[in-house]
């Protein structure tokens, strides 16, 4: 199950109590206070883990709760620190804080586009990068810290604080140097597996891929790049229908994106009319997508009719790089990989 989503309740430890205690021994009947403190709770972590791709832990377990910390104890013997909850999450997770306090009232509020009850809190995305969620209650005071020359026996204490908690959501959005775009059975996947090691179902049926892939495209003098394969999307994915914007997150790290164009038209629809309306629903989900570099992959041009269409492409749009494969029969691919390796290697450089 890939999981790129998701609520959790973050629940810090509390701190111990102190303890009102005295000295008692055989010969020391009048020992003085000897109260411990508490110790303090744990703490909740989140930690990027390069070898966690998604948030399938948290849909199983929604719960980040850290240990309590110990009660003191006499003879002035602390109470055992609280061990810390670190919940491992993949590059690229955005923490969002909700307002609402626990998740029974979480569970009511669904996320809105406008983010009206999310907080963006932190974009995790290097490896090893900690984020404490929940900051842990301290231990209280034990009577041996209250005594004085005044007052040689004190029965005061102090309680521990409570833990802070809190309901966050969780994203997942990959990272990739560039992003396949394209409709559901425009060959996406068969160009993922042609060109780098991930090998994704295939099938001779609209969406096959269910979830975003990252595949690496190794280039000569040991370079390479990602790249982020997304379910195919259709129109109306920038108001969510087809489960738009489950998809269309993944794309927006990407410094380049590919339209993967079915030239021949295979499913009946214009290869034209496709280009433009996924256009367009990137420019109505994200303003900002819409300005990033883009390409076009002319995809299954070994089927009649490919050419006559790559023709008007091309005229319609003289300023786009345009690039004819056949991602099935291996085609053109060895010019896409040069043209990724130039595109990959300018972002980097600039």
């Amino acid at each position: 199950m890939f999981v790129d989503h998701v609520r959790v309740f973050a629940k810090a430890g509390d701190g111990g109590n102190g303890i009102v205690s005295f000295r008692r021994e055989k010969f020391v009947p009048r020992g003085g206070p000897d109260g411990g403190d508490g110790g303090d709770g744990g703490t909740v972590v989140l930690k990027v883990d390069q070898h966690t791709d998604n948030l399938r832990s948290f849909a199983y377990d929604p719960k980040m709760i850290a240990q309590d910390g110990g009660h003191g104890q006499s003879y002035k013997r602390h109470g055992k620190k609280g061990k810390s909850f670190i919940g491992k999450v993949p590059p690229g997770t955005v923490v969002y804080r909700s307002n609402a306090n626990d998740m029974k009232e979480a569970s009511e509020l669904e996320r809105s586009d406008a983010g009206v009850d999310l907080e963006p809190v932190i974009d995790l995305t290097e490896e090893g990068q900690e984020f404490i969620v929940s900051l842990p209650g301290k231990g209280g005071k034990g009577n041996f810290h209250f005594r004085s020359s005044t007052n040689q026996a004190p029965e005061e204490l102090t309680l521990g604080t409570e833990g802070e908690q809190g309901v966050y959501y969780l994203e997942l959005r990959r990272i990739a140097d560039a992003g396949f775009v394209g409709f559901p059975n425009a060959g996406k996947s068969t160009l993922m597996g042609a060109l780098s090691a991930n090998k994704p179902k295939i099938g001779a049926y609209p969406f096959t891929t269910l979830k975003p892939s990252i595949g690496v495209v190794d280039f000569p003098g040991y370079q390479r790049c990602t790249i982020a394969d997304i379910p195919g999307l259709i129109e109306g994915a920038s108001d969510n229908r087809g489960l738009g914007h489950e998809f269309l997150r993944h794309i927006t790290r990407c410094h380049l994106l590919i339209f993967v164009i079915d030239m021949a038209g295979v499913d009946g629809r214009e290869p034209i009319e496709d280009l433009q309306i996924l256009r367009k629903e990137i420019k109505e989900y994200d303003e900002e997508l819409s300005k990033f570099p883009w390409m076009i992959v002319a995809n299954k041009m070994d089927v009649d009719g490919s050419e006559d269409q790559l023709a008007m492409f091309k005229t319609r749009f003289p300023k786009v790089d345009i690039l004819p494969i056949s991602a099935q029969e291996g085609d053109g691919l060895d010019d896409l990989r040069k043209m990724l390796m130039e595109k990959v290697s300018s972002r980097r450089d600039s």
